[in-house]
């Protein structure tokens, strides 16, 4: 739950997101998400929108994403929040280019599923004999 401030420490973002501690540290260090802000004794505050950033990468990483491109995307993202007209052309079509990625992958994970479905099948069927 988000404190009263509007911020959440460490432990509450963990919770929340359902990653651990040190997945979140790791994060912070590469500076895919990095805590908006610190306690005056130094713990990390988070806030609502570091918290749609992780569940983005969150998402991201079952899909195979590595963590350069999490960090690209997290760069296309915050750019086009600013960018001006001519800019946010070029970061359309990049974003684009990650939404045909994600789709190609959610593919592969669909097909996977079916062998999978496929696979539980037979086992199962040799269960009764």
């Amino acid at each position: 739950m988000v404190g009263a401030t509007g911020t959440m420490h460490i432990g509450e973002l963990a919770e929340r997101s359902g990653l651990s501690l040190r997945s979140l540290r790791h994060y912070d260090e590469i500076g895919l998400v990095s805590a908006s802000g610190r306690t005056e004794g130094g713990f990390r505050l988070y806030t609502d929108s570091d918290y749609d950033r992780l569940i983005l990468i969150r998402r991201m990483k079952p899909l195979g994403f590595s963590l350069e491109q999490m960090a690209e995307l997290l760069e296309i993202i915050d750019a086009l929040a600013g960018a001006s007209v001519d800019d946010a052309s070029d970061l359309r079509s990049r974003l684009a280019a990650f939404v045909e990625e994600t789709i190609a992958r959610r593919e592969t994970l669909r097909t996977q599923l079916g062998m999978a479905d496929e696979f539980l099948a037979l086992l199962q069927a040799r269960e009764t004999l």
